[in-house]
Order: C-alpha cells, then sequence, then structure tokens
C-alpha cells in the first residue's frame, strides 16, 4: 500500500463514520422528549433558597449534563418532576430530580447551568424559591387513525340478539 492510498484511507475513515452516526442518531428517538401533563394540584409545596451547581457526578449515576432541566433535591426520589417558581420574578419552570444536595442550610433545590439560566438566576447566583412536587398524568399513545380496526360481526350479532353465524352471512 503506497503512502498516498494509506493518507487517503485515513482521510475518508472518518467521513464515513460521521454519516453512520448521523443517520443512527436520526433513527433513534428520544424518550425523554415527550409532552407531559401534571395535575393542577401539587403534592408538596417547599419554600427556600435555590443555587445552582455544575461538573460533578450525580447520584442517580447519570452523566452529569449543565444544559439538562435537572435538580438536586435531598430527599425527593429520583425523576420527580418539580415546578420551581422564582418569587422575585414570578417566572417557573419544570425540571427533573437526579442529584442530591444542597449541603447548605436554608437551601431546598441546586438547579444545573441551563435550568439556573432559563429561570434567570444564574447571575444572581441564589434565589428565593417555591419548589411544588407536581404529579405526572400519564397519557396514552396516539391512535392509529389509518388502520382502523374491523367492525367484527359477533359483536353486532350479539348487540342485535341473532346468532353470530346468521350475522356473518
Amino acid at each position: 500500500m503506497s503512502s498516498r492510498s494509506f493518507a487517503l484511507l485515513l482521510l475518508a475513515l472518518p467521513l464515513t463514520a460521521c454519516t453512520t452516526l448521523k443517520e443512527t442518531k436520526v433513527a433513534k428517538l428520544d424518550p425523554l422528549n415527550k409532552t407531559s401533563l401534571y395535575k393542577v394540584e401539587t403534592v408538596k409545596v417547599e419554600t427556600g433558597i435555590a443555587s445552582w451547581y455544575r461538573d460533578h457526578r450525580t447520584a442517580s449515576m447519570e452523566r452529569f449534563d449543565g444544559r439538562a432541566m435537572a435538580a438536586a433535591h435531598k430527599t425527593l426520589k429520583f425523576g420527580t418532576k418539580v415546578r420551581v417558581i422564582d418569587l422575585k420574578t414570578n417566572k417557573s419552570l419544570i425540571v427533573r430530580i437526579n442529584d442530591r444536595g444542597p449541603f447548605i442550610r436554608g437551601r431546598v433545590i441546586d438547579l444545573t447551568v441551563g435550568a439556573a439560566r432559563k429561570l434567570g438566576i444564574f447571575y444572581r447566583g441564589i434565589a428565593k424559591v417555591r419548589v411544588e412536587v407536581l404529579k405526572e398524568i400519564p397519557l396514552l399513545e396516539k391512535p392509529n387513525l389509518r388502520n382502523k380496526p374491523q367492525p367484527r360481526h359477533q359483536d353486532y350479532a350479539e348487540a342485535a340478539g341473532a346468532d353470530p353465524q346468521v350475522a356473518v352471512r
């Protein structure tokens, strides 16, 4: 193999790897990117100080993502959705609990950097907030409207009080 063809092979490998990676990324569905509904009444409400944090491992063994809408709480179960309301600006944000903390007295929740930016408390550092634990309403998947189930003759016959064999004819 000549050095020129070896160099072309080295240049071609990253390009082919990128295209296959892109195709598989498009084909996968993101399970966290779904629309959810929550009940109006909250399960639990806390008021206190919120702060933000970054760059460390999470207690739920997830990879830490500073842009995620996530937070740390001392006692709530992992995966719990909470609404954080900034009492100064009245802005609100729904985040998912995936870590433990904060470990400073008086603080109720630690937000990721992305959540703190979206809520508007990043530059302030801390803010007085109300944390409302939400209860998710399970949604059914959308019905397949193209393939409607065909009516069964037996159902019609039973409704009419007739013999199912007569209804089929």
